[in-house]
């Protein structure tokens, strides 16, 4: 059996859905535009760039979410999905999760976006296992922090093994792993797999994978 893993934004979304559900919540209204815009893109770009503080960005991206009950959160989230989450997914990372789901693979999205943002998307494409940062709870509101190690980076890996763990599971117990990423971020768990594999890499991702001969691939799509 192969270990199959997937990053979701700008690899299996033509996009970046923390970036987008921002966006969609000052589209309503949520969010005070001329406040929240700036910083917003300001966290993205240091992502891009590698210099993303994650726990002072976790501060910013979980806090809309401890000032509404969960059934106000479940239907914007709904609208969010519609409008700019389905847009942002193609018929060719539809057919890579469905190739390795005919393979038998165990599979999982490993993100750094929040398990509230990235939950239905993880149901859209019908992958089961969801490895995301997770914003904490207090009887059942969400309380504006994470809950344990955040999927970022090296936190990636530490959440992928205490995932695999809670199986009965080690990366030994697969032929083959692979992990499909876009961004330089996430290098340490593109050298933890057996088949790191580039799609549609920033260019410091893309230098490292043409350097070490990694394939390097696109699931872009005309929208």
């Amino acid at each position: 059996m192969d270990l199959v893993l997937f990053d979701l934004d700008n690899t299996l979304l033509q996009g970046d859905s923390d970036f987008e559900w921002a966006q969609y919540l000052i589209s309503l209204g949520v969010l005070d535009q001329e406040v929240y815009e700036a910083r917003n893109q300001a966290f993205y770009d240091q992502y891009k760039d590698g210099s993303l503080d994650i726990h002072e960005f976790l501060d910013f991206q979980l806090a809309p979410l401890a000032r509404h009950d969960r059934a106000t959160l479940d239907d914007w989230h709904a609208g969010f999905m519609r409008s700019r989450v389905l847009p942002m997914i193609g018929r060719p990372a539809r057919e890579l999760v469905a190739r390795h789901r005919e393979d038998g693979a165990l599979m999982a999205i490993v993100t750094a976006t929040n398990s509230f943002v990235t939950g239905p998307i993880a149901r859209e494409f019908g992958i089961a296992h969801l490895v995301a940062t997770i914003p904490a709870q207090h009887d059942g509101r969400f309380t504006g922090e994470p809950r344990g190690l955040p999927a970022f980076k090296q936190g990636k890996i530490s959440r992928v093994e205490a995932w695999l763990e809670s199986l009965g599971l080690f990366p030994g117990s697969f032929d083959r792993s692979w992990f499909y990423s876009d961004s330089h971020n996430d290098l340490p768990l593109l050298e933890w797999v057996t088949t790191p594999v580039a799609v549609d890499p920033d260019a410091s991702l893309e230098k490292t994978a043409r350097s070490r001969g990694w394939p390097v691939i696109s699931l872009r799509f005309e929208p």
